[in-house]
């Protein structure tokens, strides 16, 4: 059976980029964003890696770090790496997994027998500082992911965290949320002080702001 939301994220100690890692020890009080790629020096490839490195800002201010992972070797990653920079005008910071022994592979699940039997497919994990998963997708290896849609799902949970709230279909931050109907009307009251809209007595619509 494979890794669900809510699950601990295994930990592995494998070799780098960056040098070798202890998964949680590396990444103890961040979230994380791992995600596996098919192979070094492909196109599709290139550009996810290229996204990633000019977004890291957005990431650091998430307080996230990304992660990535193809069974290729260090000595690959690093010269790719030179590629990714050069065409996709960027640099590569953050660390990517050499698990040429596919062990991590295995252990996360990220190689579909179907796509491919030696290649990862592209597995995104979400897993925030207590190293719980918090969310799962995966990608064929012909289309490349959306990263729009990963910083909004990190801005989603964090924002679910810290304010004990529910996000709505197309959520963008700064935009209203939903209150759980497991909180009361009178907790809500006191919660929420601000106020909110009831559409139905499941369904309440509140603002919150990332200050609060």
């Amino acid at each position: 059976m494979g890794l669900r939301i809510g699950d601990i994220a295994p930990d592995f100690e494998i070799d780098t980029t960056e040098g070798s890692i202890n998964f949680h020890d590396w990444a103890k009080g961040s979230w994380v964003f791992f995600f596996s790629h098919p192979a070094d020096y492909t196109p599709v490839c290139t550009t996810e890696m290229g996204r990633t490195a000019q977004l890291a800002d957005e990431f650091a201010k998430r307080k996230v770090k990304p992660l990535g992972l193809s069974t290729d070797t260090v000595e690959a990653h690093k010269g790719w790496i030179n590629d990714i920079n050069e065409t996709q005008n960027t640099q590569v910071e953050f660390p990517i997994v050499a698990d040429k022994d596919k062990k991590v592979a295995k252990l996360y699940e990220m190689i579909h027998p179907g796509e491919s039997e030696t290649a990862t497919v592209r597995s995104v994990f979400i897993i925030d500082p207590n190293h719980k998963i918090r969310l799962t997708m995966t990608y064929p290896m012909s289309v490349g992911r959306n990263f729009a849609e990963i910083l909004r799902v990190i801005d989603a949970l964090q924002t679910g965290d810290k304010h004990g709230i529910a996000c709505p279909a197309d959520w963008e931050l700064g935009g209203d949320v939903i209150i759980p109907p497991t909180v009361s009307s009178e907790d809500a009251q006191k919660k929420f002080p601000q106020g909110f809209k009831t559409v139905k007595p499941y369904l309440r619509y509140t603002s919150v702001k990332d200050e609060d």
